[in-house]
């Protein structure tokens, strides 16, 4: 298939998944804004869940879309009230980066499957923490 007709498949693919697209992007936004959840606990399933995406694909496609200013306006909100810590978000964001790069180095080299467990695992355990060991 050429490279054009690959361009007019995906645009097709896009049109006809828009609105679960969208969706997915407001809910993830809606549940971010609220209650700070990262792009990855929402958006990776759903993409997997309702659009077959497989697991390397869905993190991509979410590691791009956070690369953006997705969450600049959450975050003024939380800034202006008081609720940011910006020497903690700095030190985050510069190994942030350095381990996403390494990262997705190793996640693109692993199986599929492999990868589907091991996000499944993290999910749980920091469920059963929150839901039963919370310090509060």
């Amino acid at each position: 298939m050429s490279e054009l007709c690959i361009v007019k498949y995906n645009f097709r693919l896009m049109e006809n998944n828009f609105l679960i697209i969208a969706a997915i992007g407001i809910i993830s936004g809606l549940l971010g804004g609220l209650l700070g959840l990262g792009g990855a606990i929402i958006i990776i399933p759903a993409l997997a869940l309702f659009l077959g995406y497989s697991q390397q694909l869905a993190q991509g496609t979410a590691l791009i879309m956070m690369v953006l200013p997705v969450g600049a306006l959450a975050a003024y909100q939380y800034y202006q009230k008081g609720f940011v810590d910006i020497k903690a978000s700095l030190i985050l964001a510069a190994f942030f980066f350095v381990g996403g790069y390494f990262g997705a180095k190793f996640a693109t080299q692993i199986p599929e499957l492999f990868m589907k467990r091991i996000f499944a695992v993290l999910l749980v355990v920091i469920a059963v923490k929150m839901w039963f060991f919370d310090r509060s």
